[in-house]
């Protein structure tokens, strides 16, 4: 098949599948038409309609007595239905659930060997916002006992799914990475929509070839540069970013956002291995120096072998807003900024490590979630990202409050959780014994537990940091709907910090634990059953 047959192929397939959703008069219909929309990474070319579908379902709700939904169906409709619209800043009650409950107040028994329910159950719940804890903590509880009672019980691919929600779910996963598994999975249901599972497979083939090339540019870029700087002691792990930004940025139209994406979490990590594992803190000094005042005359006060990668790094940042639409430029200067701010962070954790300081929880968290790159990253999130018309997705505004201080609270707790997954990870590998002291440690200092304590509490803590995310990005819509786009952006970083930080691994620095991921993105053909 030509790519021009393709193309000319996915616009027929887009008209029948728009007529679809026009067309959809029940609630039950539509929750699952968008609910695979969704699944397969191809509800962005019907964000209008699907819009249009959902605010129809919310009339029918009210309308629609629940008599007319089987009752085998019931959880799981209404699992699915609180779901997208919590995904999409719709503020759908808690409530929804109690139907569900008996005259205790606990979930219905009868309902544990319903595993597709208990699994819409338990990826709806994961959307709680703080001050729901206690309704949708039961029904998570509820649902991960029931399901995992299950296992092994369960045919494919039911079996599948339900077994990489109780390791990241539906809500918190990547939407990629779902799609990299669904495409093969929806096929197998009997009552699978071939219009849209074949618009799916040829969307999925017309992107991949474009992530081939981006990467191969990418690759000759930092082949060049790695090899240039002579940082030897640097994570080589272009690849793994690259991924990283695939799973965040999905789609043609953000082709300018992955290579930036990719370039400013290469250079950041080259500074980061600098101050963390080679640099004398007196270098550290003078790198941080050189940084701040960002000018080439400030090669001179650095040390011989951080030369070229400062003028490389300033080369660099010139060539990405070279690469921006005029309307653009402006916006570089958000990253330049946060980037000299994480040189500061990182500094500061050079000095307690150089002191051997032990700082308390609070303190260490206030400076370690900014090191954590997730505020530093937020605004190049926001970098080169255009709408399907080709205008700017992203406002001035929408940098001014990403970067504002005090640091907006979704930015703040994707850094918390981006700081707890990682020193989780750490703790649980074990770290040489010149780092700092992370998280965990502190947590068991300060609170005078065992490791296994002070883990399971920065987990928790790493939930509320999600329930906060949650709450926080529909208040961003609900409060100036400009900002939407830049707070979906940061939870998909959010998300992809769940994979890579998947069962404590270190899926960034042990570049190989995501080997499998890369092969089925980039190389592996689509199986057809």
């Amino acid at each position: 098949m030509s790519e021009k047959w393709m193309r000319e192929h996915v616009d027929q397939l887009k008209r029948q599948v728009r007529c679809k959703l026009s067309k959809a008069t029940s609630m039950a219909y539509t929750v699952m038409l968008v609910d695979v929309l969704e699944r397969l990474h191809i509800d962005d070319h019907f964000r209008d309609e699907i819009t249009v579908a959902l605010q129809h379902v919310l009339l029918l709700h009210h309308k629609e007595h629940a008599d007319s939904v089987a009752a085998a169906d019931l959880l799981h409709l209404e699992s699915l239905r609180f779901r997208l619209f919590r995904q999409r800043g719709f503020l759908v009650s808690a409530d929804v659930f109690d139907k569900f409950k008996d005259s205790t107040g606990c979930f219905r028994e009868s309902l544990s060997t319903d595993a597709r329910g208990l699994l819409s159950l338990y990826n709806a719940a994961h959307l709680a916002m703080p001050g729901e804890e206690a309704a949708l903590d039961d029904a998570i509880a509820f649902s991960r006992r029931s399901l995992k009672s299950l296992q092994g019980k369960l045919g494919s691919p039911m079996a599948e799914q339900v077994s990489r929600a109780l390791d990241i779910p539906l809500a918190r996963a990547p939407k990629l990475l779902e799609t990299m598994r669904y495409i093969t999975e929806y096929e197998r249901e009997e009552a699978h929509d071939g219009v849209v599972l074949e618009l799916a497979r040829l969307d999925f083939e017309l992107i991949r070839p474009l992530y081939l090339k981006e990467l191969k540019t990418l690759s000759l870029w930092w082949r060049q540069l790695y090899d240039c700087v002579k940082l030897s002691y640097a994570r080589d792990r272009l690849v793994e970013s690259y991924f990283w930004s695939c799973a965040i940025f999905h789609g043609e139209k953000y082709f300018r956002s992955r290579i930036i994406f990719t370039k400013v979490f290469q250079l950041m990590t080259l500074m980061d291995d600098t101050y963390d594992i080679h640099a004398t803190l007196e270098e550290c000094y003078k790198l941080n120096e050189a940084i701040q005042r960002w000018d080439k005359s400030a090669v001179s006060i650095l040390p011989e072998y951080l030369r070229i990668f400062y003028i490389k790094l300033l080369n660099d940042f010139d060539e990405m807003e070279d690469s921006l639409e005029p309307d653009e430029k402006y916006s570089m200067s958000y990253a330049k900024t946060t980037f000299k701010q994480m040189s500061e962070y990182y500094l500061r954790e050079a000095q307690w490590s150089s002191d051997k300081y032990m700082p308390s929880f609070a303190e260490h968290l206030d400076i370690s979630l900014m090191s954590s790159g997730f505020p530093a990253m937020a605004p190049v999130l926001l970098l080169g990202v255009r709408d399907s018309g080709g205008a700017a997705a992203t406002t001035k505004e929408a940098f001014e409050w990403a970067t504002s201080v005090p640091v907006p609270a979704l930015v703040r707790a994707g850094g918390e959780l981006a700081r707890f997954l990682n020193d989780t990870a750490s703790y649980r590998i074990g770290k040489s014994g010149g780092d700092m002291a992370s998280t965990v440690e502190c947590y068991m200092a300060e609170r005078g537990v065992g490791g296994g304590e002070a883990v399971a509490a920065v987990a928790a803590l790493a939930e509320r940091a999600w329930w906060t995310i949650n709450g926080e990005c529909a208040a961003v819509g609900t409060m100036d709907a400009a900002l939407l786009p830049a707070a979906r952006l940061m939870v998909n970083l959010a998300r992809t910090v769940e994979v890579i930080y998947l069962g404590g691994r270190d899926g960034y620095t042990v570049g190989g634990d995501l080997k499998g991921l890369v092969s089925n993105l980039f190389l592996d053909p689509l199986p057809v059953y």
